[in-house]
């Protein structure tokens, strides 16, 4: 790289004010990646794997040179399972370290806090996690579910499989559940389901007394229909919910559950006996048995150095996402977040159940989706997988998203109304 070359790197890294642009050759500073994951709090349960995924994926890279010949630093930071918090580690990632890209978060609430500052400041964000979908930023690349695919065809499952007339919606109080709860009612009640078959029930982060809401549950079949949880919990109130079921004496033959926030990770820290036959929706499990996915998990025990610990959906969103960013970087031939954007438009990389995930113009990955089992062993018996399903941005089953779409590519849009053939110009607000 010529002298004149590296001047307009960096140049060009101090007009965009938040990463440090990384050049082919250009190797005087690391490629710098942020890891913005609860290490403490009550999301530390699910978050703190994450980031030990992703220092091992950096590992991995940097023992086959890293990217764009420079080695690759990790930066990781601690928002503490505080929502306005990991806003302020997201700017100091983006200004203080300069990173060329973040991965991290799990709940939505705290996406929805770290938005406005890497859409200020231009960054790019890797999000793993399933989410409630009404959302296309410039700026974040969703590699976990949208509703779409998950949500919808779990609750496709208990209607068309298991036979389930009343639906107990039970999340926590934040804006996934409730979105997707809603999307979820609606797409209920198109089926046939009677609104006052449907019962919705938020609690706190953390919440431990579920003596009540199971009672709830309970009752709501005592007039003979089949009744079936869908359960947008989150985080360590998992641990309580699933212990006052086992202890009010619901198995899943009474009273089925599926969770979206549920994987081998909570259940790890569960006496699952009393589990068994309750499921999960995601599009990936420990269980899926393919080449890619046995090597992914020796990998993975012998770099945490434990050969107990367990995969789950996230960690795959987060493999798939690094790589096609590692993959879009060396086609970019920079780390640019201009660039690196354009150059993810396409980007396949095999997933480890046996497919291939895409990266389509609305930020948003093709994922097969998965319906698994509890079985004693904390694992998941795969009992459903489709074909890769396209992530929607927009729900079809809200009206005032039903008539949006989203592509950056072409449209250069989020938030595009294919009625009125306008731009709604996005904001940390919308």
């Amino acid at each position: 790289m010529t002298t004149f070359t590296k001047l307009a790197a960096c140049a060009t890294a101090a007009l965009m004010g938040s990463t440090s642009l990384v050049m082919a050759q250009d190797c005087a500073d690391p490629v710098k990646v942020g890891v913005l994951h609860s290490l403490s709090g009550t999301m530390a349960i699910s978050e703190t794997t994450l980031k030990d995924t992703m220092l091992m994926l950096i590992d991995a890279q940097n023992e086959k040179g890293g990217v764009l010949g420079c080695q690759i630093e990790a930066v990781v930071v601690d928002p503490a399972s505080d929502w306005p918090l990991f806003a302020e580690k997201a700017r100091e990632l983006l200004t203080v370290n300069e990173v060329d890209v973040i991965f991290g978060n799990w709940t939505s609430v705290s996406r929805k806090s770290v938005l406005p500052v890497i859409e200020e400041l231009n960054g790019l964000l890797f999000y793993p996690v399933q989410y409630e979908g009404e959302e296309s930023s410039k700026n974040v690349f969703y590699t976990g579910a949208a509703p779409n695919q998950q949500a919808i065809p779990a609750v496709d499952y208990f209607l068309e499989e298991l036979g389930v007339e009343k639906f107990a919606l039970l999340g926590t109080d934040y804006v996934y559940p409730r979105t997707t709860n809603n999307i979820l009612k609606s797409y209920l009640m198109s089926k046939g389901i009677a609104e006052e078959d449907i019962f919705v029930n938020y609690t706190p982060f953390g919440q431990s007394d579920w003596a009540t809401i199971v009672g709830d549950v309970v009752a709501l079949g005592e007039d003979g229909k089949q009744v079936g949880v869908v359960s947008t919990i989150n985080g360590d109130a998992n641990i309580g919910f699933y212990k006052e079921l086992a202890a009010a004496d619901v198995s899943a033959d009474d009273i089925p559950v599926v969770a979206f926030s549920v994987g081998e990770e909570e259940l790890s820290g569960l006496d699952t006996s009393n589990l068994v036959g309750h499921l999960a929706a995601w599009n990936y499990f420990m269980s899926a048995d393919t080449p890619a996915n046995a090597e992914f998990i020796q990998q993975w025990k012998t770099s945490i150095g434990d050969d107990k610990r367990v995969t789950n959906d996230p960690m795959e969103a987060h493999y798939i996402g690094f790589n096609m960013w590692v993959n879009a970087v060396e086609q970019a031939g920079t780390t640019d977040v201009d660039a690196v954007r354009s150059a993810m438009y396409g980007q396949t990389f095999p997933n480890l159940t046996g497919g291939t995930a895409e990266m389509l113009v609305n930020h948003h990955l093709s994922k097969p989706v998965l319906i698994g089992e509890i079985t004693a062993d904390g694992q998941f018996d795969i009992i459903s997988q489709t074909d890769p399903v396209e992530g929607d941005a927009w729900t079809d089953f809200l009206p005032e998203s039903a008539v949006l779409t989203s592509d950056w590519k072409e449209l250069e849009c989020g938030m595009y109304n294919t009625e009125t053939e306008t731009c709604v110009q996005l904001t940390s607000n919308y």
